[in-house]
């Protein structure tokens, strides 16, 4: 018996470095590529590790575009919308868990609904409403979708997350004399931190890999961010290979390790 429970756990083991080590293989690539000698286009066979490393890659890159503004205003702008979104998501979703009824229904129904509608569809719209709020051409502009919560997916994930809570624990806690802000603030929100950390993972992706909103929202060049910045680069010099591998490499290194960071949540015993 302990035979064949030891012999699973390596098969279990061994199955999950081997779909891991796919998954970062392509990272793997994209880092090696950025290595290669400047100029140098795709290649046509696999490296595992340049013969010449050209690390100066990536001090050119920084050298050849303002990456270290555009590295500044995403960090601005992820700083501000990731907490808000968490915060203003999880009160959503929470006020939502509350209701009872058709009420509750028709607004959940909604939230799905509108996971629906293409984000280019709501860009002229959200463009009038940022240019009422004097937000236009401004950071301000791109981190405005996180006061209603940057998406109806977070909400629902917290939704999700506060359903599941037994009504019993809500309802003590009021008996308690508790309001409904300490409630949410005491009891609900410790119980949701798992989702918490997913949503400010998922957030922290959505405002880091934006394109379209710093592009629609700003026209003053010194508040692009990084994806303009990286397509900036490429429009430069398309050919230029490591370059551009370079640039996609200190764009994703980010989003790498906050998963890294996030995962440990995710191991923890709540």
């Amino acid at each position: 018996m302990r035979q064949r429970l030891s012999l699973r756990s390596v098969l279990f083991h061994v199955t999950a470095i081997a779909v891991a080590a796919l998954f970062l293989l392509p990272l793997y690539w994209a880092v090696v590529a950025s290595l290669g000698p400047p100029g140098e286009p795709p290649p046509r066979t696999v490296a595992w590790w340049p013969a010449d490393p050209h690390w100066g890659n990536y001090v050119e890159i920084f050298r050849l575009v303002p990456f270290g503004l555009y590295l500044r205003n995403s960090l601005l702008v992820v700083a501000a919308a990731v907490p808000l979104t968490v915060v203003v998501a999880s009160l959503a979703g929470f006020g939502l868990s509350q209701l009872r009824g058709r009420w509750q229904r028709r607004l959940v129904t909604t939230s799905i609904v509108l996971l629906m509608i293409p984000a280019m569809a709501v860009w002229t719209f959200r463009f009038r409403v940022l240019n009422w709020l004097g937000l236009v051409d401004s950071l301000g502009a791109l981190i405005a979708p996180a006061l209603a919560g940057s998406s109806p997916l977070f909400v629902l994930l917290f939704y999700w997350t506060y359903h599941h809570v037994p009504a019993e624990v809500y309802e003590s806690a009021r008996l308690d004399g508790a309001g409904i802000w300490a409630v949410w603030w005491r009891i609900a929100q410790p119980l949701a931190w798992p989702t918490a950390a997913v949503v400010a993972a998922l957030t922290f992706a959505l405002y880091w890999s934006d394109f379209s909103a710093p592009v629609l929202y700003t026209f003053n060049p010194a508040l692009y961010t990084m994806p303009v910045g990286l397509q900036i680069l490429r429009q430069m010099d398309a050919t230029n290979y490591p370059l551009l591998m370079a640039g996609a490499v200190v764009m994703i290194a980010p989003i790498v390790a906050l998963v890294a960071l996030v995962q440990r949540f995710f191991l923890r015993d709540w």
